[in-house]
């Protein structure tokens, strides 16, 4: 957020329409992560007397100029009885922008097509200073602090790679330890090669390979937490008339006992699996996370 402009980057790859099919008619609520662009963050702080304050924390020796928000919420109930166009506030930590039925609508659609749009706020008479709220699309989440994306089976760098977030439909638990697919890397081969084809076409096969992997692998979590290994990639690279795959953490592969079990569960996926194996020629990256579970008291 800047004076009189709040931007909302919303990575192409990284959006998915549950966030529309999960919201109710009026309402569509969007979680925000950290912005390396912002000099200053809102947070909400609880004082002495339990009430909830909203604060700004800067940078040291740095003026205010770009905040950044935990979340954003539209609410599409905005009645023109109201007087106002549009309504942007600060709401604990996250923004509030409050918009006409209308408005709605048309944010779903552009939300569903992934094109910018842009809210004007402000009172109908036009005697009060607008202020503009503009969701912008963009190809990748910059880097925090510099950090890059690397390959857990080689260290090969990711950050320039098409990547799309997995969400997995089952959980795969054991003795207090998770593991889950997060984030698909495409990286193809050949230059005429459609990546938005690959993608409609990849979508249940990278499916069933998550699934397997994590089920496979449920059984030694406690072994690979034990071992250092919270984190690693699946690479799965193919062709016209072959597929092979790796699988590594932290740039070595993985011990050979846990690959002769992962061929059991991908060798049926890969040759008779429900989805087609995809033709392109293409290194498909998978990221898997090693999480501990925490008991909620």
């Amino acid at each position: 957020m800047e004076m009189g402009h709040s931007y909302i980057h919303i990575p192409k790859s990284s959006f998915h329409e549950k966030v529309l099919n999960a919201s109710n008619e009026h309402v569509i609520s969007i979680g925000a992560g950290f912005s390396p662009e912002a000099d200053s963050h809102l947070v909400c702080v609880q004082n002495e007397e339990g009430a909830y304050q909203t604060q700004a924390n800067s940078m040291p020796g740095k003026t205010r100029t770009v905040t950044g928000a935990s979340f954003v919420v539209f609410n599409g109930a905005l009645k023109a009885s109201s007087g106002f166009i549009a309504k942007s506030s600060i709401v604990e930590d996250g923004l509030m922008v409050q918009i006409p039925p209308e408005t709605m609508e048309s944010l779903r659609s552009a939300l569903r097509e992934q094109t910018d749009f842009h809210i004007t706020c402000g009172k109908n008479d036009g005697g009060e200073v607008h202020e503009n709220v503009t969701i912008r699309w963009v190809d990748r989440t910059p880097a925090v602090n510099g950090t890059t994306v690397g390959s857990g089976v080689d260290g090969r760098a990711l950050d320039d790679v098409h990547s799309v977030r997995l969400q997995q439909d089952a959980e795969f638990e054991l003795n207090g330890r998770s593991i889950r697919c997060t984030e698909v890397f495409y990286q193809l081969k050949a230059p005429d090669s459609s990546l938005a084809a690959v993608l409609s076409s990849c979508s249940a096969f990278q499916k069933e390979i998550a699934l397997a992997t994590c089920s496979t692998l449920t059984p030694h979590l406690a072994v690979l937490s034990s071992s250092g290994i919270n984190s690693f990639s699946l690479r799965i690279s193919t062709q016209a008339d072959m597929v092979e795959y790796q699988a590594g953490s932290g740039g070595r592969l993985l011990p050979q006992r846990y690959m002769n079990e992962m061929d059991s569960a991908l060798i049926p996926v890969i040759h008779g699996g429900g989805a087609s194996v995809p033709q392109t020629a293409m290194d498909m990256e998978f990221v898997f996370f090693v999480t501990h579970l925490f008991l909620k008291l």
